[in-house]
């Protein structure tokens, strides 16, 4: 290393004669770029198969371009329309127009789809006037469009295509929490038979809380088991904690069917012990119980996992120094040894919270219909009817629901206080 002088003092170079500054520079800019070229695999991973896909959901439930792309003049004219009796001539002109026109069928068969979501007789509606319109060859359009189907003649038909021809819109949002318009365009509660979404939001939370406490009850025991055994006793229950994981989930969930149904394993075994009649069996399968304890022992492990990470690091001595002092086992359990496993149970409570908030293939084989989940109902609309945006606006309130008992969770416990090990 060389040293050079000026008259604003000694600057330090490399042998190359590169300031030392510049030099120390290069290098740490070198170091950042092969550590983001490190990374770099796993950012894009991230964002191609979760980020993006948050987005196009979030973007999905308040998506609405169908109505405007189908028919843009009578949605223009439509947004100066005061919502009394009957639109004007014009309109109808305008909607005779557009009906007509041969390469828009695919649109409008996208438009008819998505105001067939808001009243299940657009469809029918659309595609009958759509049959007819060629045989309408000048006005007056009003009386040619009610006489192809009567129910131009209703205000509520055109108040919804006035409310759905914004290019964005709630009402995917309104239906997620029972709620739709009425024909008069105000927000209503939806008839009794049709709220089922909220009160299915409330049962998955519900589930999901109970199947983490049941977890958590039957998952301490054996992590303390786990942290206290010699190695290898303890090697081997951990090695039968792992097993469940070797095994595929749908192999795991179908053989709570065989375990559960009414002619199964568990019910034939307590019939033969006398504990039941073979004409009272027990009904264990395709209702909530079956949900719950298949959910339970297929999630476990994750609770038991952080816990036993946590109780590992837990020395003896803590216990033993409390029963030198004069506390018995269990108030020496309770006050000394239980509060160092908060960090463990609460890394296990939202990571299992999390996982059965969203669960799908369980409830969806032995749930029956009394044991669908929210997440069964958003896979119905995205594979069977094809309401996409009430699915996506389902998954995003199911998403701010994770997020709020996160937050509600860093307020009581901690997110520090939460760890894995």
């Amino acid at each position: 290393m060389a040293q050079m002088t000026d008259t604003a003092g000694p600057v330090m170079t490399t042998a190359d004669g590169t300031p030392l500054k510049q030099a120390l520079a290069r290098a740490t800019r070198r170091s950042k770029i092969r550590a983001f070229l490190l990374v770099a695999p796993l950012l894009l991973f991230i964002l191609v198969t979760f980020i993006i896909p948050i987005f196009d959901m979030l973007s999905r439930s308040v998506s609405n371009p169908e109505v405007q792309e189908a028919i843009p003049e009578t949605a223009a004219l439509l947004a100066d329309w005061d919502g009394q009796g009957l639109p004007s001539e014009d309109v109808f002109a305008s909607m005779a127009k557009e009906l007509s026109k041969k390469e828009n069928r695919r649109e409008i068969g996208r438009m008819a789809a998505r105001l067939n979501f808001e009243d299940s007789g657009f469809r029918s509606l659309l595609n009958k006037t759509q049959r007819r319109i060629d045989r309408v060859k000048e006005g007056p359009y009003k009386d040619a469009l009610i006489a192809i189907d009567k129910d131009w003649g209703e205000t509520r038909v055109w108040k919804i295509i006035q409310l759905m021809s914004p290019p964005t819109t709630l009402s995917y949002y309104l239906n997620a929490l029972d709620r739709t318009y009425d024909q008069d365009g105000n927000v209503v509660m939806q008839p009794d038979w049709k709220q089922i979404y909220v009160q299915l939001f409330l049962k998955t939370i519900y589930v999901s809380l109970g199947v983490t406490v049941a977890c958590l009850i039957l998952a301490y025991p054996i992590s303390y088991l786990l942290a206290t055994l010699p190695p290898s006793r303890g090697n081997l229950l951990l090695i039968l904690v792992l097993l469940p994981f070797w095994t595929s989930l749908l192999v795991r969930t179908t053989s709570w069917i065989v375990l559960l149904q009414t002619n199964g394993v568990i019910n034939d075994t307590l019939v033969w012990l006398g504990v039941i009649s073979d004409e009272n069996r027990i009904t264990m399968i395709y209702n909530m119980t079956g949900t719950v304890i298949a959910m339970t022992h297929i999630l476990m492990p994750f609770m038991v996992l952080p816990l036993y990470s946590v109780m590992k690091t837990i020395s003896p001595s803590y216990l033993r120094a409390a029963r030198s002092l004069g506390a018995n086992p269990l108030v020496a359990f309770v006050r000394v040894y239980m509060p160092q496993t908060v960090p463990g149970v609460g890394a296990g409570s939202i990571l299992v919270f999390i996982l059965a908030i969203g669960y799908y293939i369980t409830p969806a084989l032995v749930g029956g219909q009394d044991g669908q989940l929210i997440s069964n109902f958003i896979a119905y609309h995205m594979q069977k009817s094809l309401n996409w945006g009430l699915a996506a606006a389902l998954g995003t309130i199911l998403l701010a629901g994770v997020l709020a008992m996160y937050w509600l969770y860093d307020r009581i416990v901690g997110i520090d206080n939460m760890k894995l090990g």
